[in-house]
C-alpha cells in the first residue's frame, strides 16, 4: 500500500522530469555513429516503465489523465525555456522548427509512458481473463454435473411413479376381481337358498 502511494505521486514527477530533461539531448534521433538513439531508446524505455508503474498504481482511467497532463506541462515548460534560452536550444534553426521538434519528441515520450500503461493494462485484462475462463470451466462443469444429477433424479422419481402406478392397478385389478368374486359367491348363495326355499315349501 505504502508502495502504491509512494509511485502515485513520486513517478508522474519522475516522469516529467525525464520528458523534460530530453530538451538537452542532441536533436538528432537517428545518429547512429554518436550512440544518440541508444539514449533515446533509454530514455523512452524509462518512460514506457514510468506509464507501466503509474497503471499499476493509479489505474487506467486516472492514470492516462496524469500522463496526458504531466505530458502537455513538460511541453509547456519546454516551450517556454526554449523561448527564454533559444541561442543554447540549435540558435542556427528557426525557433518554430525548435518549438515543433521539442514538443513532438515531448509527445513521443508521453506516448511512451500511454504505450506502457497500455501493455500493463493488457497483462492485467489477461489474467483477469485466465481467471474468469477458469472459473467459468468450473460452472460449466457444476452445471453439466448438475444436469446429470437432475436427469437422475427425473428418471428416479420416473420410475418410482411408474411402480406407483402399476400398484395402483394392480390394487385395482385385486379389488375388482375380489368384487366379481364376492358377487359370484353371493349369487350363488341366494340361488342354492331359493332352492332350498322350493324344495321345503315343495316337502310340506
Amino acid at each position: 500500500m505504502e508502495i502504491k502511494s509512494f509511485g502515485k505521486f513520486f513517478t508522474p514527477a519522475l516522469l516529467a522530469v525525464i520528458i523534460f530533461s530530453s530538451d538537452f539531448l542532441n536533436s538528432n534521433l537517428f545518429a547512429f555513429d554518436d550512440n544518440h538513439f541508444a539514449v533515446w531508446f533509454v530514455v523512452s524505455i524509462l518512460c514506457f516503465a514510468c506509464g507501466w508503474f503509474i497503471d499499476r498504481s493509479i489505474g487506467w482511467n486516472f492514470g492516462g489523465k496524469v500522463v496526458f497532463a504531466t505530458t502537455i506541462a513538460a511541453v509547456i515548460v519546454s516551450i517556454f525555456v526554449i523561448i527564454f534560452f533559444k541561442e543554447y536550444f540549435n540558435a542556427n534553426e528557426l525557433l518554430t522548427e525548435n518549438l515543433i521538434l521539442f514538443s513532438l519528441r515531448n509527445i513521443t515520450l508521453g506516448a511512451m509512458a500511454i504505450f506502457g500503461m497500455a501493455i500493463a493494462e493488457v497483462t492485467i485484462l489477461e489474467k483477469d481473463i485466465a481467471l474468469i475462463k477458469e472459473r467459468l470451466a468450473v460452472y460449466e462443469d457444476l452445471i453439466k454435473n448438475a444436469k446429470k444429477e437432475a436427469e437422475l433424479e427425473l428418471k428416479d422419481a420416473q420410475i418410482k411413479a411408474q411402480k406407483i402406478i402399476n400398484d395402483a392397478e394392480l390394487n385395482a385389478k385385486n379389488i375388482f376381481l375380489k368384487k366379481e368374486r364376492i358377487e359370484h359367491d353371493l349369487k350363488e348363495f341366494i340361488r342354492i337358498e331359493n332352492e332350498l326355499i322350493k324344495k321345503y315349501e315343495e316337502s310340506i
